[in-house]
């Protein structure tokens, strides 16, 4: 019985080790499941914000049966009788500074979303093709959690100064009350709600990568056995004078 009970005494630490890694695997398990979801959301999100023409609108009081409204490629009128007629933008050079670079630095957040997509995905939990590879896994997900956060980054930047510039037009006071002002549309609070889900999946993703290398249970050190024929050389306290 005494050598039942130290043995049980002597594998409950290796049964405590096992059950904390296992919570540890589920927790990051969980994170990049969490993650993922969150940023490819927001990449759909960015995407369509991108092409939609519903960053800005503009309702007429003279006319209230048609609602204009502008987005970065095109502006258009909506009717009453549910006709939609849109207009691409001339030239490029002919748009405002903020609409020039909103178009440049949403797409490079479309191709920084795909990107982040596809660095991601193999570091995955349950990822065979690399399963035997642990530092490659938790390389890419670091990569890919970080691409995530800078199309976060690209999609609010732009969303961001449109509408600061919509804002302060809104309140120009040399323009006089007649003039109709031009105010928020739906696609500046979907942008604002992508770059947040972009930001928010490349951290979990990033937070998860690195949990996963702090979570690495050390080697034991192995102590060997002395050779047979070997006597340890006996401690001065053991010798009886």
């Amino acid at each position: 019985m005494p050598a039942a009970a130290a043995q049980g005494r002597l594998s409950r630490p290796g049964a405590h080790s096992a059950a904390g890694v296992s919570m540890a695997g589920s927790w990051r398990a969980k994170a990049q499941a969490g993650g993922m979801l969150l940023a490819l959301l927001g990449w759909v999100s960015s995407c369509v914000t991108t092409f939609v023409p519903l960053w800005k609108s503009l309702s007429l009081d003279l006319n209230e049966l048609e609602v204009w409204t502008m987005g970065l490629w095109q502006v258009c009128i909506a009717r009453e009788e549910g006709v939609v007629e849109c207009r691409a933008h001339g030239s490029f050079l002919a748009l405002p500074p903020e609409l020039r670079v909103s178009r440049l630095l949403m797409c490079l957040s479309n191709g920084l979303g795909l990107l982040g997509t596809l660095l991601a995905a193999p570091g995955l939990e349950g990822w065979t093709p690399c399963e035997d590879k642990p530092r490659l896994k938790r390389r890419l997900l670091l990569a890919g959690g970080a691409t995530f956060g800078t199309a976060g980054m690209a999609t609010l930047a732009p969303v961001s100064w449109v509408a600061y510039n919509t804002v302060l037009d809104f309140w120009d006071s040399t323009v006089p009350d007649i003039v109709p002002r031009w105010e928020f549309g739906e696609a500046t609070f979907l942008g604002w709600f992508a770059g947040a889900f972009l930001a928010a999946g490349g951290l979990l993703l990033a937070c998860s990568a690195r949990a996963t290398r702090a979570s690495t249970p050390p080697v034991p050190a192995c102590r060997q056995p002395p050779a047979a024929g070997h006597h340890p050389l006996p401690k001065p306290a053991d010798l009886v004078i």
